[in-house]
């Protein structure tokens, strides 16, 4: 319903002044709603550049304290941690994942160590970045076995959970997976390690500087639409976020986040429950291409931002989540 109207409303009248815009603006970004994606590397005294993604790199465990005094010091919530595997310790069942002095758990136990509860650690549970395969569970015949992959992923979040992990986060988009992850936990006295499910993570095209960066891309047989999601559909992503609350996820992500922005309003709009969207490598390298070839402005970067905040997405993994003084007036 529209109330009055012109010449007795103009609506440009609040928009005159900078303080006027700011005290009426419906939807605001600070550092608290970001979470800063890191990969970490074999080596020491290591930073390298990921080619597909500007102003990105791959860290060495002791090089972490960068990129993580840099994101404390914005105030950011959580880093979200994504190995990049050497091919020497890929196997068909992802058996690295389940290694305590893999790279994950050695960079978990490097950061509780020396920032204690500074900052929280959410880590991925999925196979992708240890199999040769490059799928995210145990391939046979062309097709990835939903209950026997669900065992080893039960390991994974326990394992990374002992390690100190704050917030597991299973990407893998197997059915029933929350519900068994969530049971296990809880029987290992783990009750307070929160769940974050990727329920809505569709077959995208827009996941190839990712897959570069962990090292899953030339690895990857196929495709993975027989478990991730359709992108025509709706109604199934509103299936699968029921599913994943009723299992017991604490919060849900939408992926990729901006093509995906009609998802995220409608499952906040239905469920009321903490929604992460992530704009994933292909949106961010599309972006930062355009800005740095001249295209578009860097305020742009903003503008994107803010449309996942204006659908209602509680945090945003983003890798511009370390540049937020440079992006957020």
């Amino acid at each position: 319903m529209i109330t009055g109207k012109y010449p007795n409303l103009r609506l440009r009248r609040s928009r005159k002044n900078s303080w006027s815009r700011r005290l009426l603006a419906e939807n605001n970004l600070s550092a608290s709603d970001f979470i800063l994606p890191i990969f970490l590397m074999e080596g020491k005294n290591k930073i390298q550049p990921i080619k597909s993604m500007p102003n990105v790199n791959r860290y060495s465990i002791n090089k972490l304290g960068i990129i993580l005094d840099r994101a404390i010091k914005s105030k950011i919530p959580m880093v979200a941690l994504f190995p990049y595997t050497s091919t020497k310790l890929k196997d068909s069942l992802g058996s690295e994942a389940l290694n305590e002095n893999n790279l994950v758990c050695r960079a978990i136990r490097y950061i509780k160590e020396r920032y204690k509860d500074k900052i929280g650690i959410m880590c991925d549970v999925a196979l992708d970045p240890y199999t040769v395969h490059g799928h995210d569970g145990i391939l046979r015949s062309g097709y990835v076995l939903n209950d026997e992959t669900i065992e080893i992923l039960i390991n994974q979040s326990l394992l990374q959970a002992q390690m100190g992990c704050d917030v597991l986060a299973p990407s893998d988009m197997m059915d029933g997976r929350i519900g068994r992850i969530r049971k296990a936990l809880d029987k290992e006295n783990l009750k307070n390690v929160q769940l974050l499910s990727y329920a809505v993570k569709y077959a995208s095209n827009f996941y190839g500087p990712f897959r570069d960066a962990v090292g899953s891309k030339i690895a990857l047989k196929g495709d993975k639409k027989t478990y991730q999601m359709d992108f025509r559909n709706i109604d199934e992503a509103i299936r699968e976020v029921a599913l994943d609350v009723k299992e017991g996820a604490d919060m849900v992500m939408v992926k990729p986040g901006l093509p995906y922005i009609d998802i995220i309003k409608s499952i906040k709009s239905k469920f009321k429950v903490p929604v992460f969207a992530y704009q994933v490598s292909g949106e961010y390298s599309m972006l930062s291409n355009a800005i740095n070839k001249k295209i578009i402005g860097k305020e742009a970067i903003y503008e994107n931002l803010m449309s996942f905040k204006r659908a209602g997405a509680n945090a945003i993994i983003s890798y511009y989540a370390d540049r937020l003084n440079e992006i957020l007036p």
